[in-house]
């Protein structure tokens, strides 16, 4: 199977299983869906992570090949991939906050 394929397939089953968790009442008939928030909300934050990395990743790999290329740039490269990583890391932050305020 190709790497797409499940890739594909795992963002499918967790756009069908995870609003069931959020769309029950914890009221109706003595139910407890506190697991299953808990079950989404770490599917939520295993994908903000898994993009967090690879972004994290092309980023000092772009940002190293262009040190390569022309050292004199360096350091302007390097302010720059820096700004990047902020700013990726801070979307996996705001996950974790938006997870940690609706679980």
């Amino acid at each position: 199977m190709k790497k797409s394929a499940m890739i594909v397939s795992a963002l499918t089953t967790l756009v069908l299983f995870a609003p069931t968790a959020f769309a029950q009442e914890a009221a109706a008939a003595g139910s407890n869906t506190r697991g299953l928030m808990a079950i989404a909300a770490g599917f939520g934050m295993a994908l903000a992570a898994f993009g967090g990395a690879l972004g994290q990743g092309r980023v000092a790999s772009a940002a190293c090949e262009g040190m390569a290329r022309n050292p004199g740039a360096a350091a302007n490269i390097r302010t720059a991939m820096i700004l990047g990583l902020v700013f990726i890391e801070t979307l996996a932050l705001f996950t974790l906050a938006i997870i940690y305020l609706k679980a």
